[in-house]
């Protein structure tokens, strides 16, 4: 499977019967399948099926369909003015206009009253109209198609991205493993030189006791738990982009539990070189969960 971005853009159009229909679809980032119609006047009959098509077929966005039917001409229904309304209204211009001087009435705002200007629905059989509902469905499914493609095209590019991601935050957990700091010669000589300036400062420091309470903050500051945790959560955040689909979720959690190892690696260490090494980790983890706030 591959994976998603929550971004794209699709479209799709159909004929049926002399009838166009034109489908828009987009998507972007959400927490949730969240689905926005803007439908024809007397189309809210497709309202539902729209909704659970989307739904069916995708684990997370906020969407936006919006859908166009333009009519033939054979088949546009004529307006029907009331005339004898229209006439009233225009006359009771005129008075007022020869009255209080107000502004001659033009012919769009008069038409524009309720009541003057009618518009019938087209009459339709139960069989066309169930030909159009198909149509026009069928072509939401060219536009999902297309939007899912899309969404693919740019998980594509983001994999490979949040990829390099990971790869950097791998050699930089085994950067930090490596330090020569961390060696035990290194952690000796650093007690050493602690207590002996503890020992210098005050002669009657307890020789015996600065040494336990040396190794027992050494131990303390020791990070290998932190540098297994990474590792482990590298070979997660690999398995979850090779597996593909809807891992956005489950890689904001990683990338959350990333970014606490690597808090708590720059809070423990007594190296300024493994404190660098942390602060440009917590840089890396930053962009990459940056990034999966873009994944389905």
């Amino acid at each position: 499977m591959t994976v998603q971005s929550m971004t794209g853009f699709a479209r799709a159009i159909a004929e049926c019967n002399g009838t166009s229909v034109a489908w828009e679809v987009k998507s972007v980032n959400g927490k949730s399948v969240e689905v926005r119609l803007r439908l024809p006047q007397g189309f809210d009959r497709l309202e539902t099926a729209v909704r659970q098509t989307v739904q069916k077929r995708f684990a997370r966005g906020n969407f936006q369909a919006t859908l166009t039917v333009g009519r033939a001409a054979a088949q546009q229904v004529q307006p029907v003015v009331n005339e004898a309304f229209l006439r009233d209204l225009a006359g009771l211009a005129r008075r007022l206009q020869e009255q209080f001087g107000t502004q001659p009435a033009t012919a769009d705002g008069l038409l524009g009253l309720r009541g003057v200007l009618d518009i019938p629905e087209a009459v339709e059989t139960e069989e066309e109209r169930a030909a159009l509902d198909a149509a026009i469905l069928s072509a939401l499914d060219l536009a999902l198609a297309g939007l899912e493609q899309a969404r693919q095209s740019e998980g594509a590019a983001l994999r490979t991205l949040l990829s390099g991601h990971i790869d950097t935050m791998e050699m930089l957990t085994l950067k930090a493993e490596a330090d020569p700091s961390r060696e035990p010669a290194a952690i000796r000589e650093r007690m050493a030189e602690q207590v002996r300036l503890l020992m210098d400062a005050s002669a009657n420091l307890d020789a015996i006791r600065l040494h336990q309470e040396a190794a027992f903050l050494a131990t303390k500051a020791d990070i290998r738990e932190e540098i297994d945790r990474l590792k482990t959560h590298v070979v997660s955040a690999r398995a979850l982009l090779s597996g593909g689909g809807a891992v956005g979720r489950k890689l904001d959690f990683l990338a959350q539990e990333f970014n606490r190892e690597s808090n708590t690696l720059c809070s423990k260490s007594n190296a300024a070189a493994v404190t660098a090494i942390g602060l440009e980790l917590k840089a890396v983890v930053d962009q990459f969960r940056e990034q999966v706030q873009n994944l389905e």
